[in-house]
């Protein structure tokens, strides 16, 4: 059993997150991921993941789309917990239980962000909400850039590395050609030749980028905040401080 790849892609829908600016679903994980950083406690998490299950059912996200982890990792999860109670005892693997939760929690708000957000949305958010460090003279446009392309590419590499796997179980398998290395391909052939292959798509991507105007017209997407967003900012705003007074209290 192979746990199933989620996809790195806008899952279609017309739901109030859907409709949410890109810098807004940026700040909600944001300020959800500090305040599991400066308070990681169990309510916090939970809390958290709360968030994350509600932003799900409102955006309509299927039950397909959510991946299904083999026995594999749910062992590695357990011999770490077994190995953490060995050398640190109970309160070890609380902490151990506690990160790998806060892990996994985190890859859940960056995937639900991919899955509500258009590809072409995500530079001019990121530039627009670090426009304040122009003043120091950096280059936010450049990074905005850089993380776009970095997320528009890799869905095309986790494809690319699937159809080379692919096409390798499909190789018809002989006594005769058993034994000859070009009959194997392990882990290492499928990353050379993904990367062959990466190396090809960004260089045609760079010289469609520079034949439509350069990399300006990447960050030039007029997109503003308007009233939902406003309101969703103040509800998470409100209920982590709720979440932060209720966990101090008690």
């Amino acid at each position: 059993m192979t746990m199933r790849t989620p996809p790195l892609r806008q899952l279609p829908g017309d739901s109030p997150v859907h409709r949410l600016w890109a810098g807004t679903k940026l700040l909600i994980v944001l300020i959800l991921g500090v305040m599991t950083w400066v308070l990681p406690s169990y309510p916090s998490l939970g809390f958290v993941a709360l968030c994350v299950l509600v932003f799900a059912l409102v955006a309509g996200i299927p039950l397909g789309a959510i991946p299904r982890p083999p026995w594999w990792f749910w062992a590695l999860i357990v011999a770490g917990a077994g190995i953490t109670a060995i050398s640190s005892g109970g309160s070890g693997v609380l902490v151990f239980m506690r990160g790998t939760a806060l892990g996994l929690i985190v890859l859940a708000m960056s995937i639900m962000v991919i899955w509500t957000t258009p590809m072409a949305e995500i530079a001019p958010a990121i530039a627009r909400l670090m426009t304040p460090l122009k003043l120091l003279r950096l280059p936010v446009d450049e990074w905005a850039v850089c993380i776009a392309l970095s997320l528009r590419g890799l869905p095309l590499l986790m494809e690319e590395m699937r159809m080379l796997r692919a096409s390798y179980r499909l190789r018809p398998s002989s006594a005769a050609n058993s034994g000859h290395p070009s009959a194997e391909m392990g882990i290492i052939d499928i990353i050379v030749a993904a990367m062959s292959s990466a190396m090809r798509r960004a260089a045609e991507m760079g010289e469609a980028i520079t034949a439509r105007g350069g990399t300006g017209r990447l960050t030039a997407y007029q997109s503003r905040p308007g009233k939902a967003d406003a309101v969703a900012l103040g509800l998470v705003l409100a209920a982590c401080a709720a979440a932060i007074t209720l966990t101090v209290v008690l």
